[in-house]
């Protein structure tokens, strides 16, 4: 494996001398072996960042204040036996008919399961705990290369206390034909849950992997900090399905970074439809020359959810290209806010860079802020940007009423024409019927 370059697109944040926000000291941050001296200098970063406030510019439309960050506890272990267990729909496989593999991340621990004839060909899928034990310098060599402790606020916070987390490595060449899958469960109130994914899909290989983050509906507030690290290697191909489905009452905050080397792939699908707050950065680094990526993102809000969705399409080497769609649909007192932005390095000539979002308000008091951006600094690109935002049209409900077909009935296959585009991006029937079921769920609610 050759040393990456470190190229990142920074957010600014604040510094301060002290993090005074949360209850946690640095007794608590875990002092295994093998992360034990990276654990430390994320605390060290997070004691100097400041929680975000609505001055800082990536923040603005994010409000923290009700956040009751000195209430949140860290899980114990024999702390879990009257807790929801996962629900069995969360471990059916949404791809394909059988995993490759699958892993369970559980408060108190995990489960882990891999295919024997995978595991005979180099490739590792298994939790931090196990990697820590099995695969130490591996894991200490890739881990914050991707994603540094000092992002952010939260991805300090991740770095230092997540113990669950996910360690995927795919060897040379080989392709893995059967998907794997790994489950966040997370229930409880007043705890916080931390998450570590760190994927690296070295040079020719291939790869399917879907990851859920979900957990009951419960009084109080829980907050979950997590951390997405990818590299696709040369040649290589990732597909990615992350999906979000956080009870009401979780405060949810995320930094996701992927890196595509030379003629690399990437499908990034999204899917968001919980947590009471969601904040999410998820930056695409295309580093080598011919390197694709696309991101496809689905949310639908409710309530008084509020989702905000923080995208980079970073293009620094020349006939790379991006394609980026969000859709997003609000009901309720919920809002939705998307800024994305597609920057072009010097140099990375023949760009080919494509972001939008659209977005369907259901009622009068939703709202979605949809800022698209760009910044180019190479003269023989091609970048195209667009943002929506409207009301469900009258003219194709009256004409489904028209059929006789009732209200709701025309709304829903209204809504469901809408996020079409989205839907014929994902080539998993499991994961389509999960957004259908989603969009059902919501709009009979």
């Amino acid at each position: 494996m050759q040393e990456k370059p470190k190229v990142t697109v920074s957010r600014g944040h604040r510094t301060s001398t002290a993090a005074k926000e949360f209850s946690f000291t640095q007794a608590d941050v875990p002092s295994a072996n093998g992360l034990a001296s990276f654990r430390a200098a994320a605390w060290d970063s997070f004691q100097k960042i400041s929680l975000p406030v609505t001055t800082d510019e990536a923040w603005r439309r994010t409000d923290l204040r009700l956040l009751p960050a000195s209430d949140f506890k860290l899980p114990k272990a024999g702390a879990f036996e009257d807790l929801p267990v996962v629900p069995e729909e969360l471990l059916k496989p949404l791809t394909g008919e059988q995993h490759g593999g699958q892993i369970t991340l559980l408060p108190g621990g995990s489960n882990v399961v891999l295919d024997e004839s995978l595991a005979k060909k180099g490739v590792i899928f298994t939790d931090f705990r196990t990697a820590e034990k099995e695969h130490s310098d591996l894991l200490k060599k890739l881990i914050g290369q991707i994603v540094k402790p000092e992002d952010g606020k939260f991805a300090a916070l991740a770095s230092a206390f997540s113990e669950n987390g996910v360690l995927l490595y795919v060897p040379k060449n080989v392709e893995v034909e059967q998907p794997l899958h790994s489950v966040l469960w997370g229930p409880g109130d007043n705890l916080a849950h931390f998450s570590h994914l760190l994927v690296y899909v070295e040079d020719g290989a291939s790869v399917t992997y879907v990851h859920e983050a979900a957990s009951p509906d419960e009084t109080g507030s829980t907050m979950h900090t997590g951390i997405v690290e990818i590299y696709v290697g040369k040649g290589a191909n990732l597909r990615f399905v992350e999906l979000q489905s956080w009870g009401r009452h979780v405060w949810n905050f995320s930094h996701e970074r992927a890196r595509v080397d030379r003629d690399g792939n990437l499908d990034w699908i999204f899917g968001a439809v919980g947590s009471r707050l969601t904040k999410n950065f998820s930056d695409l680094d295309l580093i080598g020359q011919g390197a694709q990526g696309r991101m496809s993102g689905f949310y639908f809000t409710d309530g008084t959810q509020h989702l905000d969705h923080d995208t980079q399409q970073n293009h620094f080497a020349p006939n790379t290209t991006s394609d980026l769609l969000f859709k997003g649909a609000l009901k309720g007192k919920s809002r939705s806010v998307w800024q994305g932005m597609i920057y072009v390095a010097p140099g990375a000539q023949k760009t080919d860079g494509y972001q939008a979002n659209r977005n369907l308000v259901l009622d009068d008091q939703a709202r979605a802020d949809s800022i698209p951006g760009l910044e180019i600094l190479a003269d023989d690109v091609r970048c195209t940007h667009g943002a929506t935002v409207g009301k469900l049209e009258q003219e194709p409900l009256f004409y489904l009423k028209s059929r006789g077909i009732p209200q709701q009935d025309a709304e829903r296959l209204v809504v469901e024409g809408f996020f079409d585009p989205i839907m014929q991006r994902i080539p998993f029937e499991g994961v389509r019927e999960r957004f259908q079921q989603a969009i059902e769920d919501k709009l009979s609610a």
